[in-house]
């Protein structure tokens, strides 16, 4: 029988330094500290929410550690229905109704959220994936998954003359305006929108600085969240106003 080859250092421990074991007793010491010190001083928030959720937004962002919408919108607990993959992809009516689709589906039609959010962020590695496939042979699934980005790098392959530095951003904004178009085929979303009772948004977050820039459909551009004026919305004009 052959004898075990001995691991590396690197394999034994990721970037972060922490052994498996490390790792997960982090976690659970965090859970803790979450029951000793913070659910006591939050104790009606959690009897409230035990018996029923009314979140003010749906927030679709990629699956990214370093994104957290509650963080960044200073929100708390029951506040988003959030759904989480890799790209923040939504795949267009019919082709997958999986997880993402029925997560839509449910926030409109069961939790009537009015607002629906697609996040990308900066160093996105799955926008660097689409911009480079070849890292994707071993990952079939992942590259399935992100041919719904095909639309957006199709586009900014032949209509930006940018640099291989502007590229990643160019591709993280048009990978966001075109989840939008999928998310416009949803039945639910669709309707929704001409009746004028959900607003869409188009957000992408940047991780060193924190900014935030949202699409106006309006200008057709992205530009601060935060800035002088009304916040740029993605919401096309509502056809059937409800009296």
């Amino acid at each position: 029988m052959r004898e075990p080859t001995a691991r590396t250092e690197s394999t034994k421990l990721p970037a972060r330094g922490e052994s498996a074991d490390e790792s997960f007793a982090h976690l659970v010491d965090g859970f803790r500290r979450f029951r000793t010190e913070v659910y006591p001083e939050q104790q009606a928030l959690f009897a409230r929410l035990a018996k029923a959720q009314q979140p003010r937004a749906m927030f679709i962002t990629c699956a990214d550690s370093r994104i957290v919408p509650e963080l960044i919108t200073q929100s708390s607990p029951g506040d988003l229905f959030v759904t989480r993959n890799v790209g923040n992809v939504v795949p267009p009516y019919g082709q997958m109704n999986g997880g993402v689709s029925s997560a839509i589906e449910y926030a409109v039609m069961a939790l009537n959220v009015q607002h629906i959010i697609v996040c990308g962020h900066s160093d996105c590695g799955a926008m660097k994936a689409v911009l480079n496939p070849g890292g994707l042979q071993r990952m079939p699934t992942v590259k399935a998954w992100l041919r719904h980005c095909e639309v957006a790098r199709s586009l900014v392959e032949e209509n930006c003359n940018c640099t291989a530095g502007d590229a990643l951003g160019v591709l993280t904004e048009e990978n966001v305006v075109a989840q939008l178009d999928h998310l416009r085929t949803h039945p639910s979303v669709a309707s929704r929108l001409a009746g004028g009772q959900l607003s869409i948004h188009g957000w992408v977050y940047c991780i060193e600085t924190s900014e935030i820039l949202a699409y106006d459909a309006n200008q057709g551009r992205f530009a601060p969240l935060d800035g002088d004026g009304p916040s740029p919305v993605a919401t096309p004009a509502p056809r059937y106003l409800q009296a």
